[in-house]
């Protein structure tokens, strides 16, 4: 009974361990898209915690501020009548940068480009980068 006793408790143990592992991750602000980051992450169960701390933080993201290219309704229905309507949504870009706080280096980076009406574009971009973000944690465990 013991020889199993003590590898359910090494496994125990090892999986508490994997659970604090966690890196802790602060986003820096940017004009309200750090909401839209943190939430994504959440949505996308990106394998970290999220700090209001910087000091407490094993990484920083920064994003770049975001761009949003509207076109006027007059360009839009000129588009639509000489041209083709497709593509006269808004466009979005934005791009971050994950820095280690120990060292300052920077790991990761990543741009996305989105092509959504309105708002959702700052939804859509922070969950590109929060699926992005999560493969990369992946792979360097």
């Amino acid at each position: 009974m013991k020889k199993i006793a003590i590898p359910l408790v090494m496994f125990a143990a090892s999986l508490s361990f994997a659970q604090l592992s966690r890196p802790a991750v602060y986003i820096e602000p940017q004009q309200g898209f750090e909401t839209y980051l943190a939430a994504a992450m959440s949505k996308k169960n990106v394998p970290a915690d999220v700090v209001t701390d910087q000091a407490k933080a094993t990484y920083i993201l920064k994003s770049a501020p975001v761009e949003v290219k509207t076109e006027s309704t007059g360009g839009k229905i000129a588009r639509c009548l000489f041209a083709s309507c497709a593509g006269i949504e808004d466009k979005g870009n934005v791009s971050v940068q994950l820095i280690e706080t120990s060292s300052t280096k920077m790991l990761w980076a990543y741009s996305v480009n989105k092509q959504r009406g309105g708002s959702k574009n700052e939804q859509s971009m922070a969950e590109a980068v929060a699926k992005h973000f999560k493969e990369f944690l992946e792979k360097k465990q």
